[in-house]
């Protein structure tokens, strides 16, 4: 098998922490000079560890594929690059292009070593405050997470421009990533590697749920299906882990933060190989 190579992914590698950066070093290395990684968002905060990162991870694998977290798009005081919104996610896809590193701009590789043939599909499309509580508008959803002290820090780093909120940015995000999958050889199943879960099912498990609203979108809920998906691959969580739904395998991929992993140790396996045999679930 390690061989033939095999389709890894890991998320949320969080290089701003000097530990996250020695697991990188040490850690996030192939079995076999075919195995390709899935990056599945939250590198770092600044363009320049973003770099860092994804150039020394492509030099090891033999394909690298990126789609951004929320955290790559923040646009922090001390970045050397203060682009904001379409601009910095523009400006990180050429960076990766430059570093031979695939985006959700680029033509959907096919991967043909084990489990395959796939369609490797990386996506960008967001959220927007729709996995809040019921009966809820966003407005209220939002001002009961800053009651209660639970905001995400996207609500003061991740701007959208030229878009007027996120939920907008989302739509169109959606949409433009609708018609690229709808374009895909429908003989082929797909691999869709999203920072955020396609479904919403997985932040039940949220120690605070009202996190959840900044954690994906409801119009992605049957894309698994729709899309014909042998395996999801997501982070942003940090509470790594496999689930199915309608049969599918979920991928909860992440590295989180080191005080996290102090806790309930690393990942197992650090990468995921998403494409190994079928564990059951529900």
């Amino acid at each position: 098998m390690a061989a033939a190579g095999r389709l890894l992914a890991v998320s949320d590698l969080h290089v701003v922490y000097a530990e996250n950066r020695r697991l990188v070093e040490e850690q996030l290395v192939p079995t076999s000079p075919r195995d390709w990684l899935l990056v599945a968002g939250d590198v770092s905060e600044t363009a320049s560890e973003i770099e860092w990162a994804l150039g020394l991870l492509r030099e090891r694998f033999a394909r690298v594929v990126w789609t951004p977290g929320n955290h790559d798009l923040w646009t922090p005081k001390d970045d050397a690059v203060s682009l904001r919104g379409e601009a910095r996610y523009a400006y990180l896809v050429e960076l990766c292009r430059s570093l031979d590193v695939l985006t959700p701009e680029d033509p959907y590789p096919v991967w043909e070593g084990a489990g395959g043939p796939v369609a490797v599909a990386p996506l960008f499309v967001h959220y927007d405050y729709s996995f809040r509580a019921a009966g809820l508008t966003k407005e209220q959803s939002l001002a009961a997470a800053h009651a209660s002290g639970v905001v995400c820090t996207d609500e003061f780093l991740l701007h959208t421009d030229p878009h007027p909120d996120a939920d907008s940015w989302c739509r169109a995000r959606v949409a433009a990533t609708e018609a690229r999958l709808d374009a895909v050889d429908p003989a082929l199943p797909t691999v869709l590697v999203n920072h955020y879960p396609l479904v919403r099912e997985p932040t039940d498990v949220l120690r605070y749920p009202q996190f959840a609203q900044w954690c994906g979108t409801t119009l992605t809920a049957d894309w698994h299906l729709r899309y014909r998906a042998a395996a999801v691959v997501y982070g942003h969580l940090h509470i790594p882990r496999t689930t199915y739904y309608d049969g599918v395998r979920f991928d909860e991929v992440s590295i989180g933060y080191p005080r996290e992993r102090r806790v309930r140790g690393l990942p197992r396996g650090v990468l995921r190989d998403v494409l190994r045999p079928h564990e059951g679930g529900a």
